[in-house]
Protein backbone atom coordinates (compact mmCIF):
# COMPACT_ATOMS: atom_id res chain seq x y z
CA UNK A 1 0.00 0.00 0.00
CA UNK A 2 1.30 3.48 -0.85
CA UNK A 3 0.93 6.16 1.79
CA UNK A 4 0.90 9.79 0.59
CA UNK A 5 1.64 11.68 3.74
CA UNK A 6 3.27 14.97 4.61
CA UNK A 7 6.99 15.04 5.29
CA UNK A 8 8.10 15.02 8.89
CA UNK A 9 8.11 18.47 10.49
CA UNK A 10 9.80 17.63 13.77
CA UNK A 11 12.29 20.30 14.81
CA UNK A 12 16.03 19.81 14.64
CA UNK A 13 16.14 20.01 18.41
CA UNK A 14 14.67 16.51 18.70
CA UNK A 15 17.78 15.22 20.42
CA UNK A 16 15.83 16.14 23.55
CA UNK A 17 12.20 15.10 23.33
CA UNK A 18 9.26 16.62 25.14
CA UNK A 19 6.60 14.18 26.26
CA UNK A 20 4.00 15.94 24.12
CA UNK A 21 6.19 16.16 21.00
CA UNK A 22 4.31 16.05 17.73
CA UNK A 23 5.33 14.72 14.34
CA UNK A 24 3.87 13.73 11.02
CA UNK A 25 4.84 11.55 8.09
CA UNK A 26 6.02 7.96 8.03
CA UNK A 27 8.58 5.56 9.43
CA UNK A 28 9.85 2.37 7.79
CA UNK A 29 11.22 -0.28 10.13
CA UNK A 30 13.26 -3.29 8.97
CA UNK A 31 13.17 -5.84 11.80
CA UNK A 32 13.33 -9.55 12.53
CA UNK A 33 10.16 -11.47 11.74
CA UNK A 34 7.56 -11.91 14.48
CA UNK A 35 9.51 -9.52 16.70
CA UNK A 36 7.53 -6.27 16.72
CA UNK A 37 4.50 -5.76 18.95
CA UNK A 38 1.58 -4.31 16.91
CA UNK A 39 0.38 -2.57 20.09
CA UNK A 40 3.70 -0.75 20.35
CA UNK A 41 3.44 0.42 16.75
CA UNK A 42 -0.16 1.54 17.21
CA UNK A 43 0.77 3.49 20.34
CA UNK A 44 3.62 5.24 18.54
CA UNK A 45 1.46 6.04 15.52
CA UNK A 46 -1.26 7.57 17.68
CA UNK A 47 1.22 9.56 19.80
CA UNK A 48 3.06 11.15 16.88
CA UNK A 49 0.67 10.83 13.91
CA UNK A 50 3.31 8.84 12.04
CA UNK A 51 2.41 5.94 9.76
CA UNK A 52 4.72 3.00 10.49
CA UNK A 53 5.49 0.18 8.08
CA UNK A 54 7.34 -2.89 9.39
CA UNK A 55 9.17 -5.21 7.00
CA UNK A 56 10.54 -8.54 8.26
CA UNK A 57 13.85 -10.30 7.73
CA UNK A 58 15.05 -13.70 8.95
CA UNK A 59 18.77 -13.21 9.64
CA UNK A 60 21.47 -10.63 10.18
CA UNK A 61 23.02 -11.50 6.83
CA UNK A 62 19.71 -11.03 5.01
CA UNK A 63 19.28 -7.56 6.50
CA UNK A 64 22.87 -6.55 5.80
CA UNK A 65 22.76 -7.71 2.18
CA UNK A 66 19.49 -5.88 1.54
CA UNK A 67 20.76 -2.56 2.90
CA UNK A 68 24.15 -2.90 1.21
CA UNK A 69 22.35 -3.24 -2.12
CA UNK A 70 20.69 0.18 -1.67
CA UNK A 71 17.26 1.37 -2.73
CA UNK A 72 15.65 -0.27 0.30
CA UNK A 73 13.59 2.64 1.66
CA UNK A 74 14.04 1.68 5.33
CA UNK A 75 14.73 4.10 8.18
CA UNK A 76 15.44 1.73 11.06
CA UNK A 77 17.17 -1.65 11.32
CA UNK A 78 17.68 -3.94 14.35
CA UNK A 79 21.04 -5.75 14.04
CA UNK A 80 22.54 -8.07 16.61
CA UNK A 81 25.47 -6.85 18.69
CA UNK A 82 28.16 -8.77 16.82
CA UNK A 83 26.97 -7.24 13.53
CA UNK A 84 26.73 -3.61 14.70
CA UNK A 85 30.48 -2.91 14.15
CA UNK A 86 30.13 -4.18 10.58
CA UNK A 87 27.25 -1.78 9.91
CA UNK A 88 29.17 1.11 11.51
CA UNK A 89 32.46 0.40 9.74
CA UNK A 90 30.71 0.25 6.37
CA UNK A 91 29.05 3.61 6.99
CA UNK A 92 25.54 2.15 6.92
CA UNK A 93 24.35 3.65 10.21
CA UNK A 94 23.66 7.22 11.27
CA UNK A 95 25.46 8.44 14.39
CA UNK A 96 22.09 9.37 15.88
CA UNK A 97 23.42 10.07 19.40
CA UNK A 98 20.71 8.33 21.39
CA UNK A 99 22.90 8.97 24.43
CA UNK A 100 21.67 12.59 24.23
CA UNK A 101 17.98 11.69 24.13
CA UNK A 102 15.64 12.32 27.04
CA UNK A 103 14.85 8.67 27.81
CA UNK A 104 18.44 7.42 27.60
CA UNK A 105 18.55 7.71 31.38
CA UNK A 106 16.40 4.58 31.48
CA UNK A 107 18.95 2.32 29.78
CA UNK A 108 20.33 -0.19 32.27
CA UNK A 109 23.97 0.58 33.03
CA UNK A 110 24.92 -2.91 31.86
CA UNK A 111 23.91 -1.97 28.32
CA UNK A 112 25.41 1.53 28.04
CA UNK A 113 29.16 1.09 27.56
CA UNK A 114 28.94 -1.97 25.36
CA UNK A 115 31.87 -3.10 23.20
CA UNK A 116 29.91 -2.94 19.96
CA UNK A 117 28.74 0.67 20.52
CA UNK A 118 30.66 2.34 23.34
CA UNK A 119 28.42 4.88 25.05
CA UNK A 120 25.57 4.15 22.62
CA UNK A 121 26.23 6.71 19.89
CA UNK A 122 24.42 4.65 17.25
CA UNK A 123 22.03 2.19 18.88
CA UNK A 124 19.55 1.62 21.70
CA UNK A 125 18.52 -1.72 23.22
CA UNK A 126 15.65 -3.63 21.67
CA UNK A 127 15.82 -7.10 23.26
CA UNK A 128 18.39 -9.60 24.43
CA UNK A 129 18.44 -13.32 25.11
CA UNK A 130 20.05 -16.65 24.27
CA UNK A 131 19.82 -19.43 21.73
CA UNK A 132 18.78 -22.71 23.33
CA UNK A 133 16.85 -25.91 22.92
CA UNK A 134 13.09 -26.34 22.79
CA UNK A 135 11.68 -29.86 22.89
CA UNK A 136 8.21 -31.37 23.04
CA UNK A 137 8.48 -33.57 26.12
CA UNK A 138 5.69 -35.82 24.84
CA UNK A 139 7.98 -36.82 21.97
CA UNK A 140 11.35 -36.94 23.74
CA UNK A 141 12.05 -37.32 27.45
CA UNK A 142 15.85 -37.44 27.55
CA UNK A 143 18.46 -34.79 28.31
CA UNK A 144 17.69 -31.56 26.45
CA UNK A 145 20.53 -29.47 27.85
CA UNK A 146 22.81 -30.35 24.96
CA UNK A 147 23.35 -29.37 21.33
CA UNK A 148 23.31 -33.09 20.54
CA UNK A 149 19.52 -32.62 20.25
CA UNK A 150 20.08 -31.10 16.80
CA UNK A 151 23.66 -32.06 15.93
CA UNK A 152 23.39 -35.75 16.82
CA UNK A 153 19.62 -36.08 17.22
CA UNK A 154 18.00 -39.09 18.91
CA UNK A 155 15.83 -41.26 16.69
CA UNK A 156 12.60 -39.80 18.12
CA UNK A 157 13.51 -36.36 16.83
CA UNK A 158 15.02 -37.10 13.41
CA UNK A 159 13.07 -35.27 10.73
CA UNK A 160 11.20 -33.17 13.31
CA UNK A 161 13.78 -30.48 14.10
CA UNK A 162 13.93 -26.80 13.19
CA UNK A 163 17.22 -24.89 13.41
CA UNK A 164 17.34 -21.10 13.38
CA UNK A 165 18.63 -19.68 10.07
CA UNK A 166 21.30 -17.54 11.72
CA UNK A 167 24.92 -18.31 10.81
CA UNK A 168 26.70 -17.01 13.90
CA UNK A 169 24.39 -18.68 16.43
CA UNK A 170 24.55 -22.03 14.65
CA UNK A 171 28.32 -21.94 14.20
CA UNK A 172 28.89 -20.77 17.77
CA UNK A 173 27.02 -23.74 19.25
CA UNK A 174 28.67 -26.22 16.89
CA UNK A 175 32.17 -24.89 17.57
CA UNK A 176 31.52 -25.14 21.31
CA UNK A 177 30.11 -28.67 20.79
CA UNK A 178 33.61 -29.66 19.65
CA UNK A 179 35.27 -27.77 22.50
CA UNK A 180 36.47 -24.85 20.39
CA UNK A 181 36.33 -21.13 21.08
CA UNK A 182 34.30 -18.56 19.19
CA UNK A 183 36.18 -16.73 16.43
CA UNK A 184 38.62 -19.62 16.09
CA UNK A 185 40.43 -20.04 12.80
CA UNK A 186 41.55 -23.59 13.60
CA UNK A 187 41.14 -25.26 10.19
CA UNK A 188 41.03 -28.79 11.57
CA UNK A 189 38.30 -27.92 14.06
CA UNK A 190 36.33 -25.94 11.49
CA UNK A 191 36.39 -28.93 9.14
CA UNK A 192 34.77 -30.96 11.92
CA UNK A 193 32.18 -28.21 12.37
CA UNK A 194 31.43 -28.09 8.66
CA UNK A 195 31.21 -31.88 8.32
CA UNK A 196 28.95 -32.20 11.37
CA UNK A 197 26.52 -29.56 10.12
CA UNK A 198 26.39 -31.06 6.63
CA UNK A 199 25.80 -34.48 8.17
CA UNK A 200 23.14 -33.23 10.59
CA UNK A 201 21.12 -31.06 8.22
CA UNK A 202 19.28 -33.97 6.47
CA UNK A 203 17.98 -34.93 9.92
CA UNK A 204 16.30 -31.54 10.31
CA UNK A 205 12.91 -30.64 8.94
CA UNK A 206 13.48 -26.92 8.46
CA UNK A 207 15.59 -23.82 9.04
CA UNK A 208 13.07 -21.02 9.50
CA UNK A 209 11.53 -18.66 12.05
CA UNK A 210 7.94 -19.95 12.29
CA UNK A 211 8.63 -21.59 15.65
CA UNK A 212 5.98 -19.83 17.73
CA UNK A 213 3.25 -21.48 15.65
CA UNK A 214 4.80 -24.79 14.61
CA UNK A 215 6.50 -25.92 17.84
CA UNK A 216 3.40 -25.74 20.07
CA UNK A 217 1.25 -27.17 17.26
CA UNK A 218 3.46 -30.25 16.98
CA UNK A 219 4.82 -29.53 13.48
CA UNK A 220 8.27 -29.43 15.08
CA UNK A 221 9.25 -31.64 18.00
CA UNK A 222 12.53 -29.89 18.73
CA UNK A 223 14.23 -26.61 17.85
CA UNK A 224 17.52 -24.84 18.27
CA UNK A 225 16.16 -21.34 18.56
CA UNK A 226 15.87 -18.15 20.55
CA UNK A 227 14.58 -18.35 24.11
CA UNK A 228 11.74 -15.84 23.78
CA UNK A 229 10.11 -17.78 20.94
CA UNK A 230 10.41 -20.99 22.92
CA UNK A 231 8.81 -19.29 25.94
CA UNK A 232 5.92 -18.22 23.70
CA UNK A 233 5.66 -21.82 22.51
CA UNK A 234 5.54 -23.14 26.08
CA UNK A 235 2.82 -20.66 27.01
CA UNK A 236 0.78 -22.10 24.14
CA UNK A 237 1.73 -25.72 24.93
CA UNK A 238 2.99 -26.67 28.42
CA UNK A 239 4.63 -29.82 27.00
CA UNK A 240 7.38 -27.64 25.54
CA UNK A 241 10.55 -27.63 27.66
CA UNK A 242 13.61 -25.38 27.40
CA UNK A 243 17.22 -26.51 27.63
CA UNK A 244 20.55 -24.66 27.87
CA UNK A 245 23.26 -26.42 25.82
CA UNK A 246 25.89 -27.40 28.37
CA UNK A 247 28.60 -27.34 25.70
CA UNK A 248 27.97 -23.65 25.14
CA UNK A 249 25.29 -21.27 23.93
CA UNK A 250 25.38 -17.73 22.51
CA UNK A 251 24.00 -14.64 24.23
CA UNK A 252 22.73 -11.86 21.95
CA UNK A 253 21.40 -8.34 22.07
CA UNK A 254 19.53 -6.76 19.17
CA UNK A 255 19.57 -2.96 19.04
CA UNK A 256 17.66 -0.31 17.10
CA UNK A 257 19.75 1.81 14.73
CA UNK A 258 18.95 4.47 12.15
CA UNK A 259 20.23 3.90 8.63
CA UNK A 260 22.62 6.45 7.17
CA UNK A 261 20.38 6.94 4.13
CA UNK A 262 17.10 7.07 6.10
CA UNK A 263 14.49 9.42 4.65
CA UNK A 264 12.61 9.91 7.93
CA UNK A 265 15.41 10.60 10.37
CA UNK A 266 13.53 12.72 12.90
CA UNK A 267 10.70 10.19 13.14
CA UNK A 268 13.31 7.46 13.60
CA UNK A 269 14.84 9.45 16.47
CA UNK A 270 11.39 9.82 17.99
CA UNK A 271 11.00 6.04 17.85
CA UNK A 272 14.40 5.50 19.48
CA UNK A 273 13.45 7.73 22.39
CA UNK A 274 9.98 6.17 22.56
CA UNK A 275 11.26 2.61 23.08
CA UNK A 276 13.56 3.70 25.92
CA UNK A 277 10.48 4.53 27.99
CA UNK A 278 10.00 1.64 30.48
CA UNK A 279 6.33 1.11 29.69
CA UNK A 280 7.01 0.98 25.97
CA UNK A 281 10.02 -1.31 26.41
CA UNK A 282 7.75 -3.66 28.35
CA UNK A 283 5.40 -3.75 25.36
CA UNK A 284 8.30 -4.95 23.22
CA UNK A 285 9.06 -7.75 25.70
CA UNK A 286 5.43 -8.67 26.33
CA UNK A 287 5.04 -9.62 22.67
CA UNK A 288 8.29 -11.42 21.86
CA UNK A 289 9.11 -12.57 25.43
CA UNK A 290 12.72 -11.40 25.69
CA UNK A 291 14.41 -9.12 28.21
CA UNK A 292 14.88 -5.54 26.96
CA UNK A 293 17.64 -3.67 28.83
CA UNK A 294 15.48 -0.77 30.07
CA UNK A 295 15.33 0.00 33.80
CA UNK A 296 11.84 0.09 35.28
CA UNK A 297 10.24 -2.03 32.56
CA UNK A 298 9.82 -5.02 34.90
CA UNK A 299 6.93 -3.25 36.60
CA UNK A 300 4.96 -3.45 33.34
CA UNK A 301 5.90 -7.00 32.35
CA UNK A 302 3.23 -9.72 32.01
CA UNK A 303 3.03 -12.39 34.72
CA UNK A 304 3.97 -15.19 32.31
CA UNK A 305 7.50 -13.79 31.99
CA UNK A 306 8.26 -13.67 35.70
CA UNK A 307 10.37 -16.60 36.88
CA UNK A 308 10.44 -18.20 33.43
CA UNK A 309 13.25 -20.75 33.01
CA UNK A 310 13.74 -19.48 29.48
CA UNK A 311 14.74 -16.07 30.86
CA UNK A 312 16.49 -17.00 34.10
CA UNK A 313 19.57 -19.15 33.51
CA UNK A 314 20.06 -21.89 36.13
CA UNK A 315 23.37 -21.55 37.97
CA UNK A 316 24.73 -24.78 36.49
CA UNK A 317 24.50 -23.37 32.95
CA UNK A 318 25.58 -19.76 33.51
CA UNK A 319 29.22 -20.38 32.63
CA UNK A 320 28.24 -22.04 29.35
CA UNK A 321 26.82 -18.81 27.94
CA UNK A 322 28.99 -16.36 26.03
CA UNK A 323 28.16 -13.04 24.43
CA UNK A 324 28.64 -13.16 20.67
CA UNK A 325 31.51 -10.90 19.64
CA UNK A 326 32.51 -9.65 16.19
CA UNK A 327 35.10 -11.91 14.54
CA UNK A 328 37.79 -10.67 12.17
CA UNK A 329 36.97 -10.41 8.44
CA UNK A 330 39.28 -13.37 7.82
CA UNK A 331 37.43 -15.57 10.31
CA UNK A 332 34.07 -14.37 9.01
CA UNK A 333 35.11 -15.49 5.55
CA UNK A 334 35.90 -18.98 6.86
CA UNK A 335 32.53 -19.14 8.63
CA UNK A 336 30.68 -17.91 5.56
CA UNK A 337 32.21 -20.71 3.49
CA UNK A 338 30.96 -23.26 6.01
CA UNK A 339 27.52 -21.67 6.03
CA UNK A 340 27.40 -21.74 2.23
CA UNK A 341 28.15 -25.48 2.28
CA UNK A 342 25.47 -26.08 4.90
CA UNK A 343 22.86 -24.23 2.84
CA UNK A 344 23.57 -25.99 -0.47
Amino acid sequence: MTWKLKAATAAASLFVFAGAASAEGELNIFNWGDYTNPELIKKFEEAYKVKVTVTDYDSNDTALAKVRAGGHGYDIVVPSANYVPIWVNEGLLLEARPDQMENFKNVDERWVNVPWDEGRRYTVPWQWGVSGIGVNSKVYGGDINTSAIWLDPPAELVGKINVEPEMTDVLFATIRYFGGEWCTDDKELLKKVRDKLVEAKPKWLAMDYSVTEKLPAGDYSAVYYWNGAILRSRIANPDIKFGYPKEGYPIFMDSVAILADAKNVENAKLFMNFIMDPENAALISAFAKYANGIKGSDAFMPADMKGARELIVPDEFKDAGQFLTTCSPEVNELYTRIWTDVNK
